[in-house]
């Protein structure tokens, strides 16, 4: 779908639920139908729409794909409300971001809206934005060749007697140098994770409740998980897994590296771990649901003996999920998972993130981004997809 058709997809979908109306005002949401990111409201009937621009209007005027017609410098919800939508909807329905807005700010909107009943229409977007267009794949696959540069960087610097932190740091400056904009972002609010788990050693087995992954300990309490300063010793399995965003765009991958020779044991976990992945790149095709994409990987798990360890977390925990969708978010739906139980179609993108743990030999992860394709999936992410031993 071309930028251009998005919002007229858009209002087909509020046609199509019963929607009067709907006022956007979340910056992924804003910047995909619009084409800027400063602070707007995006309102929309069934049959036209206003991008109100709160501030940085002089910025948003330039960076938008729309008729800029369609644009004016207003903060105002009152106003907005009497002027574009007063004439046109009365005692009606109009959809928002429910899940991301704050019930002080819900409070603004009701009392700006008089007689009108709000609805989630997040999840409604979240559908649409599922396909990616060939624009968007190719952002895609750039954001992954700026992941390629922290992985050249971790082969650089990482040795016995590095910490996790100068690891992380010389990912980051690696990627911020091939053009990573410094932030990622998933729909959650209050949501924390350093830049990217990282984590060496015996801190593999430390799992920090606040990310549904291998996450490192992090540097304070204040945020649990992502590098600490532990000093990696000879023969430690090392994790990286710090995510890119590039010009809007999100890219993830996880890379295991060894300081030293691989122990037998956990060269045999990656070279199941890796089999499994291989296995799912192969069998996911379009219209498959995210659930028989997990139950296959916990069959394919079975057949390679290595049940117990596939997505352990240990103390007889247990991951329900192996990836996730990618594009505006770092995390959003499609999620291949024992819950999800909606369908992949054709040009859905998902980053299938999978590990192995076993309490006595290590922990091992590989991740990587693939395009869902009829006629075969494509791998995105640039990096070998082998154990590194360095």
């Amino acid at each position: 779908m071309h930028p251009s058709e998005r919002l007229n997809h858009f209002q087909g979908i509020m046609i199509e639920h019963n929607l009067a109306g709907a006022l956007l005002f979340y910056s992924r949401d804003i910047l995909y139908y619009t084409g800027t990111a400063q602070p707007a409201y995006l309102a929309v009937l069934p049959d036209k729409y206003t991008l109100f621009v709160r501030s940085g209007f002089d910025f948003a005027v330039n960076d938008v794909f729309i008729n800029t017609e369609r644009i004016r410098a207003e903060r105002n919800l009152e106003i907005i409300f009497h002027e574009f939508f007063e004439p046109h909807i009365k005692n009606a329905t109009v959809g928002t971001e429910l899940d991301i807005l704050s019930v002080l700010q819900f409070g603004t909107f009701r009392n700006a809206f008089p007689g009108c009943e709000f609805t989630n229409i997040s999840p409604l977007i979240l559908k649409q934005r599922q396909k990616k267009s060939p624009s968007e794949i190719e952002k895609l696959r750039n954001a992954c060749r700026t992941l390629h540069a922290g992985h050249e960087a971790v082969l650089a610097i990482l040795h016995e007697g590095s910490s996790e932190l100068e690891i992380a740091a010389a990912v980051e400056n690696a990627h911020r140098l091939a053009g990573h904009e410094g932030d990622f972002f998933i729909r959650q609010p209050d949501f924390f994770m350093s830049r990217g788990p990282i984590t060496s050693g015996g801190n593999l087995f430390r799992i920090s409740g606040v990310v549904y992954t291998i996450t490192g300990v992090g540097l304070s309490p204040s945020v649990p998980a992502g590098p600490s300063r532990r000093i990696i010793q000879h023969g430690d399995p090392v994790i990286v897994d710090i995510p890119t965003h590039v010009d809007g765009y999100h890219a993830d991958q996880t890379r295991t590296y060894i300081v030293g020779h691989a122990a037998p044991r956990i060269a045999d976990l990656y070279k199941a771990l890796r089999d499994i992945a291989d296995y799912l790149i192969e069998h996911i095709t379009p219209g498959m649901r995210c659930s028989d994409i997990y139950r296959i990987a916990l069959a394919h798990a079975a057949v390679l003996n290595v049940s117990d360890s596939f997505l352990n977390f240990g103390k007889g925990r247990r991951s329900r999920l192996l990836g996730h969708g990618i594009g505006l978010e770092l995390n959003e739906p499609p999620i291949p998972s024992e819950y999800d139980h909606s369908t992949v179609d054709e040009n859905y993108v998902l980053a299938l993130d999978m590990h192995m743990l076993d309490e006595s030999a290590g922990v091992v992860k590989l991740e990587d981004m693939i395009v869902v394709r009829e006629c075969g999936n494509e791998l995105l992410t640039f990096t070998p997809r082998q154990l590194f031993e360095v």
